[in-house]
């Protein structure tokens, strides 16, 4: 009795702790639940915030932030989103392949294990034969040999590359290059292309899209100017004027490749590309190559001319071969002025009128120094406050030297450009290259800090005042809507 006693109290105990057991386990599982639909709950608030209003999502960046790229080279939904200690990883889809392969669409992408650079691939339309042209910079005692892979219709077709190195190198090691693919009957619509050593069997590691795959006959842009390059960049007022002035002109689109510039410089970039007026290519050379600061080599030493401003050139005019009727090379500091017109629009026909369409045309290049005595006539008080020089101030330009190389610079139509260099055009469809226009017609003004002999007497020009009154509101406006004056 005692043993069975004993048994029937531990049977007891074991059924009244399974009871209690029960209960308890119904109370973990619905605190599970709760949490789980907490976290769901969560979640869902935050996609709807997010929804609403991306600046007020977690880890977003500030709006009005100065933000720039820290790989411009990879594509943009591959790009993390940078604050100072915080990261955002982008929840983009992944990049787009062709060909099993992915597609890199930026400037200088490097070929294999060669110290070669692509910058851009074209369809070349321009001869009996279609073929693609390939922008790139090359080292010049490089033995390479290449092959073009081309991607059509989910398959891969190769073919030899051939290629010349462009002889405005300047005595660098690295100079820019035109590198052809022959397209043949196998592939004859392309629509990627890539660069190997012809003699390593490889995998492409990424394709780069063909543009101007089509020939456009109405072109979106009238004018474009390429400008080549901006690095260290913070004459803010002398940017705004110069955009402006271009807008006055008559350009529609302004091409920028860009390597660096100060906060307040983006803040303008940003405001002219929401608007469409200008295209920034990031410029990334120097990542790869040392670049010069100058165009000779003993004095700014490096491997490639100032800032690879050949090679941008030659990209900017294949980028826009069939998006623009004219293109205007030339630099931030300059303005092609007409003489007897006020905008391109109205120079050209005129231009083509006296001497042909079929040709470049060369504006004389002058020199309208800061180091002169400034005219204060249309000083602006409230521009103080912004880096850079108000060039209504600047009106004696310095008398041309005869004995001294002009460096002018051009507008041409760009189906006529085979090869493009910073003053004039190396190679075109014609045997005729350029035309040098009167200075009765049109020159051009170039404002910068210029030493130049004590004893020279500065020729007093005020053509520019005639925009003044269109140039000094637009400009205010601008720098207004970017915060760096108030209104």
């Amino acid at each position: 009795m005692f043993s069975r006693g004993k048994c029937d109290n531990v049977k007891y105990d074991r059924l009244e702790s399974g009871s209690e057991a029960k209960p308890f386990k119904k109370k973990i599982c619905a605190l599970k639940i709760f949490y789980f639909f907490c976290f769901l709950f969560i979640l869902f608030f935050i996609a709807f915030i997010y929804a609403q209003d991306p600046s007020k999502a977690p880890y977003a960046i500030p709006t009005g932030q100065n933000h720039e790229r820290k790989d411009p080279d990879l594509p943009t939904h591959l790009l993390f989103l940078q604050t100072p200690h915080i990261y955002h990883t982008s929840t983009s889809p992944s990049s787009p392949k062709v060909c099993d392969v992915q597609v890199k669409d930026s400037p200088v992408i490097k070929v294999s294990h060669f110290n070669t650079y692509v910058i851009g691939s074209y369809m070349e339309h321009r001869f009996s034969e279609k073929q693609i042209k390939i922008i790139a910079i090359v080292l010049r005692n490089e033995q390479a040999t290449y092959s073009c892979w081309m991607c059509c219709d989910g398959r891969t077709v190769t073919s030899p590359a051939k290629f010349s190195i462009h002889t405005d190198h300047f005595n660098f090691e690295y100079g820019t290059a035109s590198i052809t693919c022959p397209i043949n009957s196998t592939c004859l619509t392309p629509t990627h292309v890539a660069l190997t050593d012809r003699a390593v069997l490889g995998n492409v590691e990424s394709f780069q899209p063909i543009r101007n795959r089509d020939i456009q006959t109405a072109f979106p842009y009238e004018f474009t100017i390429c400008i080549s390059v901006m690095y260290d960049y913070k004459s803010v007022l002398n940017l705004v004027q110069s955009m402006e002035m271009f807008r006055l002109l008559g350009a529609q689109r302004v091409v920028i490749y860009k390597t660096n510039c100060d906060s307040d410089t983006q803040k303008v970039l940003d405001y002219y590309e929401k608007r469409g007026f200008v295209e920034i290519i990031p410029w990334t050379i120097k990542k790869h190559i040392n670049v010069s600061h100058g165009w000779q080599n003993y004095k700014s030493p490096g491997q490639l001319h100032y800032y690879g401003q050949i090679p941008a050139l030659n990209d900017c005019v294949y980028r826009y071969m069939y998006q623009s009727r004219y293109l205007a090379l030339q630099d931030l500091d300059e303005l092609i002025l007409p003489s007897k017109v006020k905008t391109w629009t109205e120079l050209l026909p005129e231009l083509e009128n006296m001497y042909g369409s079929s040709v470049g045309f060369e504006f004389e290049n002058n020199y309208f120094p800061f180091t002169a005595k400034a005219h204060m006539d249309y000083e602006q008080d409230k521009w103080k406050t912004v880096w850079g020089t108000n060039i209504l101030n600047y009106i004696d330009r310095v008398p041309i030297d005869p004995n001294v190389f002009n460096n002018f610079k051009i507008i041409v139509n760009p189906r006529l450009v085979l090869k493009t260099t910073v003053h004039g055009l190396m190679d075109t469809v014609n045997t005729r290259s350029t035309v040098r226009v009167y200075n009765s017609i049109a020159r051009m003004y170039h404002f910068k800090n210029l030493t130049y002999p004590p004893d020279t007497v500065l020729i007093r020009d005020n053509h520019l005042w005639a925009y003044a009154n269109d140039l000094i509101p637009a400009v205010s406006k601008v720098l207004q809507a970017c915060g760096l004056i108030e209104a």
